[in-house]
């Protein structure tokens, strides 16, 4: 059988990318169902057997190293730092600022135990703090106060900020040249592992190291892309690497390892497994959607006195996917098609010239 490489079949569209990035934002949401309803945040699917890494990290790691390997070949394709960061723009902040005023303005004003004005006049600072990404506001007053895990309205937004500098991190590489580079990308990837080695090591400040981690499956998945060509798509190698990650289960590159084994893995079913599978890109995108809303549904479910996990599970998932389909079809796929069509007028200009 002729070997398959991702340069083979990462053409166009059609994959799984997008399945598996909704399952993702699922799984994240099934993850912190455990602390939203028993107010231990660390308890969480998973983390006890895989050396602390649970279930939310396993599906937020997905998102990052789908998410380098999909931004590499966007620079790729159109360096244009204006058009690249127009795209990126688009595709978070727009979502991020509704659900930040739905939150803000609708939600809070409504359940809080607090005054509404005290509420109304804490929304600006809020949605600022948030919409910003790089100094989050996670209280309100009285809002979600009486709940397992107090006071919290939206976790999960602190890894946006961290997905914004991965993107910076891959334009210094492009503006560089390295993304076309394949061999000079090999010692940019070893001064990486040497600064992430050093950054957890050393744990400077918990943010540093909370980048660290997420930018090692986002790097991944730049290299995935980089040697695309080399890159060997084979159930085989994934058993493989499946088993290596088994027998280096106790040593000190365990998580390493496993997040190598687990972006090769989604690589596997994003572009291997065809058919009636691939049905699922006919819908929208909902993964961002659900991500963002999820954490204030759960919030929700359980300030209405829901405190088992798997009730937090049933009752919130249709609630946020009901949210994410909204978002995607009222915000962000109008969004991303402003600057589909500002990338395409851009281009005609610079044709005509």
């Amino acid at each position: 059988m002729k070997p398959v490489y991702l340069s083979d079949v990462d053409k166009g569209r059609d994959n799984n990318l997008n399945l598996l990035r909704v399952l993702a934002a699922a799984g994240v949401l099934v993850s912190h169902a455990w602390p939203i309803s028993t107010g231990n945040i660390t308890q969480q699917p998973l983390a006890d057997i895989l050396h602390g890494i649970d279930l939310g990290i396993i599906c937020v790691s997905i998102f990052f190293a789908i998410s380098g390997y999909l931004i590499t070949q966007s620079y790729d394709r159109d360096p244009n730092l204006k058009r690249f960061w127009l795209s990126r723009i688009m595709r978070i902040f727009p979502g991020l600022l509704v659900v930040l005023l739905i939150t803000a303005l609708v939600l809070g004003p409504i359940i809080t135990g607090a005054d509404v004005t005290a509420v109304l006049l804490a929304a600006p600072e809020y949605i600022l703090r948030n919409f910003t990404l790089f100094s989050l506001e996670q209280n309100l007053p009285g809002v979600f106060k009486g709940n397992p895990v107090g006071g919290s309205i939206n976790i999960p937004l602190w890894t946006l900020s961290h997905e914004l500098l991965c993107y910076f991190f891959v334009t210094l590489l492009g503006v560089a040249g390295l993304l076309k580079t394949p061999r000079l990308m090999f010692f940019a990837w070893l001064a990486f592992v040497v600064a992430y080695a050093l950054t957890l090591y050393y744990e400077p400040i918990p943010r540093l190291v909370a980048l660290a981690k997420l930018a090692f499956p986002f790097m991944v998945g730049v290299l995935f892309f980089v040697w695309r060509e080399r890159v060997r798509l084979s159930w085989v190698i994934g058993a493989s690497l499946i088993v290596l990650t088994g027998l280096l289960y106790d040593s000190i590159i365990f998580r390493e390892v496993f997040m190598l084994s687990l972006t090769y893995i989604v690589f596997l079913l994003a572009f291997l497994p065809k058919g009636r599978i691939r049905q699922y890109n006919r819908l929208g995108d909902y993964s961002y959607g659900i991500y963002i809303y999820a954490f204030p549904t759960q919030q929700l479910v359980a300030y209405s006195g829901v405190t088992n996990p798997f009730l937090n599970i049933i009752c919130a998932f249709p609630l946020a996917l009901f949210c994410a389909v909204l978002s995607w079809t009222a915000i962000e796929k109008p969004s991303l098609g402003i600057a589909r069509k500002y990338k395409q007028r851009s281009r005609s200009v610079i044709a005509t010239k």
